[in-house]
């Protein structure tokens, strides 16, 4: 009886996280084009307050596979960075730009606010100390969304533990290969700063160029120049 109770138990929490997460796909489906521009005046706010609510009960185990916990701690990052960039609307402190969102003197990535599992977090602390550091996976950095023109776009698809890594490879080739985030030629590449700052990330395995070649169609020669692109930070909404 007690392992037909656990089993139960187990089946609920499981279908109250694919419903909940089901939530946050459908807010991504109707709000956020397939080339990642949000429409942030349309964006159902009280449904995004479910997922969150969903997010702050919900306390991450490290018994969950590596997948399910990338797929929890990205979803609560972009379901959080989208809030904050709601809440800023509304209170006409945004003004185009994430960057321009300040509280008590901390940035937006700095701010103390995310609800997860009873406890509170910065943008800053899921990504580098979570992500990074405990998840570590170069692709995180697709998968993450910074809320601006330069960022890798934003999906509109949640992940889910069976399609994060579909998800993250394909996020990557589109990203590589969108000449409006990277220039990419055979004998030199201007490409998104993002491989600039975390370029530790990027090179565990081998050399940028090798990572870039992993995803760009293409080839780049291993001597090619590398330039970093100007980050554009005004807001990626219609």
């Amino acid at each position: 009886m007690k392992k037909i109770g656990l089993l139960f138990v187990t089946l609920l929490f499981i279908s109250q996280v694919l419903a909940q997460t089901s939530v946050f796909n459908d807010l991504l489906q109707k709000h956020v084009t397939k080339q990642g521009i949000v429409d942030y005046d349309k964006f159902n706010g009280q449904k995004l307050r479910k997922y969150t609510i969903y997010l702050e009960n919900t306390k991450p185990k490290k018994t969950w596979s590596v997948n399910k916990q990338k797929a929890f701690w990205m979803n609560a990052y972009n379901a959080y960075t989208i809030t904050l960039i709601l809440h800023a609307k509304y209170s006409k402190n945004l003004k185009n730009s994430i960057m321009n969102i300040k509280r008590k003197g901390k940035s937006a990535w700095k701010i103390p606010y995310a609800k997860i599992g009873g406890k509170t977090y910065t943008l800053d602390y899921i990504e580098h100390q979570i992500l990074r550091k405990k998840l570590f996976d170069p692709r995180i950095h697709v998968g993450v969304n910074c809320a601006s023109a330069s960022c890798p776009k934003l999906s509109n698809i949640a992940f889910t533990e069976n399609n994060v890594d579909k998800e993250l490879e394909r996020l990557m080739k589109e990203f590589v290969n969108n000449s409006s985030k990277n220039k990419i030629y055979n004998k030199n590449v201007q490409i998104s700063s993002i491989f600039d700052w975390f370029q530790d990330d990027f090179t565990k395995n081998g050399s940028l160029i090798a990572y870039l070649n992993t995803y760009s169609k293409i080839k780049i020669s291993p001597k090619a120049k590398i330039s970093y692109l100007k980050y554009d930070w005004t807001l990626n909404g219609k």
